[in-house]
């Protein structure tokens, strides 16, 4: 019924996030809709409430994302859909919506410039309420929303050069920490580009250069190791060339 809450939808009815994970933000109203936090799972469902807080009722359906989840690398996923369904009757929604998905897609590859988020808000504005129809007019809530209600993410996309939900491939590296190597050659043979080096016994080790962030290495690793992570932003320190392993 109108009025039930987001709490109660996603945790009652949907039985909560997979995995055990932790909620980060909802999606209302199909790929127009925009991204509510955790500080509105207690909000009414019904359309002035959605409506004021940058989404919309939409079709009804709902998107649950929990802390793995870039909110930048959302935004331009669905803008990328919207754009690619506009009509290209009306200049707003034509260029607004590739403008805004070209800023989104260089934030995401570690482009990202001080004003971005400006130029994002405005297009977005200019765009819902220039165009014609309501695929244009809505278009813009992913992108405000989650600026609205994740600015310090896009922040550490744009002045860091960081994801921290280590989504966004041009930003996130994969290492192999050497105390934990236990020299196998599972991500060795598995890595599809020949990434890592080293052999039977020898910490290996990831040549930055030629990986492409897949994550292969990170999926095969035996989870008695758990010798590869994931990170953004920052270096492991490694080895330069594979050793052997201590015991």
């Amino acid at each position: 019924p109108l009025g039930i809450k987001l709490r109660d939808i996603i945790y009652e009815i949907g039985g909560g996030i997979l995995k055990g994970g932790q909620f980060k933000a909802v999606q209302t109203g199909g790929p127009s809709g925009g991204c509510l936090p955790a500080s509105m799972l207690d909000s009414p469902v019904d359309y002035e409430t959605l409506t004021a807080a940058g989404s919309i009722m939409g079709s009804g359906g709902m998107i649950v994302m929990d802390e793995n989840t870039c909110v930048v690398d959302i935004a331009r996923y669905f803008l990328s859909f919207v754009q690619a369904e506009s009509c290209g009757k009306c200049v707003p929604c034509r260029v607004g919506t590739r403008q805004m998905f070209t800023i989104l897609e260089g934030i995401t590859k570690g482009e990202g410039r001080p004003d971005d988020m400006e130029q994002l808000e405005r297009l977005a504005n200019t765009v819902k309420s220039g165009s014609l129809c309501g695929l244009g007019q809505t278009s813009p809530n992913p992108v405000l929303t989650t600026i609205r209600y994740f600015r310090g993410e896009y922040e550490e996309h744009i002045n860091h050069k960081r994801c921290p939900a280590l989504v966004c491939k041009a930003l996130i590296s994969f290492y192999i920490v050497p105390d934990k190597c236990a020299g196998c050659m599972i991500c060795l043979r598995s890595c599809p580009v020949e990434a890592i080096s080293g052999g039977k016994r020898l910490i290996h080790v990831i040549d930055q250069g030629k990986c492409i962030a897949c994550g292969t290495c990170l999926e095969v690793c035996p989870e008695r190791f758990s010798a590869v992570v994931k990170v953004s932003g920052e270096k492991i320190e490694v080895p330069e060339k594979p050793m052997p392993v201590v015991t």
